[in-house]
């Protein structure tokens, strides 16, 4: 019986028991659809890391309960003259950072609760459009809108 290889059956004048010599060894190339490999790194970047779910988050790092409370806004690009100062509000926040391209651009800006003024005065401007989420510590929570963020308005003097 001849041997086989990952490229399917192969001639051989070798007996199945005995190793292969050298020359064989040299005439064998890998598929080039396989190469060259992925140059992949072995950490994940911070901006990887920003993007998990906190639920995985937890699970891969650990406890993160030392993160402080926040509330995050994600809205995508919009026609109107507000645009140019949500997005200047947005980059006021604790964290700034856009992610997708073209029609799955979102903006999201985190703020801790003592930034509540610079949270309202973002939601205002953003709030009406549907496709504005709400994210209480990165996280779609129910209520969101009508409950969270009033609470958060108490905290302006």
């Amino acid at each position: 019986m001849g041997s086989y290889s990952c490229a399917g059956p192969k001639a051989s004048s070798q007996p199945a028991d005995t190793p292969p010599n050298e020359t064989a060894a040299s005439e064998y190339r890998p598929s080039d659809r396989f190469w060259p490999y992925v140059d992949v790194p072995e950490e994940p970047s911070d901006e990887e890391l920003a993007l998990l779910d906190p639920d995985l988050r937890e699970i891969l790092l650990g406890d993160t309960s030392d993160r402080p409370f926040s509330v995050t806004l994600v809205f995508p690009p919009f026609d109107g003259p507000d645009y140019d100062r949500a997005v200047e509000l947005a980059r006021a926040s604790t964290e700034y950072r856009v992610t997708g391209s073209g029609a799955a651009m979102r903006h999201r800006a985190r703020f801790l609760p003592t930034e509540a003024r610079g949270l309202k005065a973002l939601f205002e401007l953003v709030g009406p459009y549907d496709a504005c989420e709400v994210l209480v510590d990165d996280r779609p929570v129910p209520y969101a809108r009508e409950l969270w963020l009033p609470l958060i308005w108490f905290l302006i003097r």
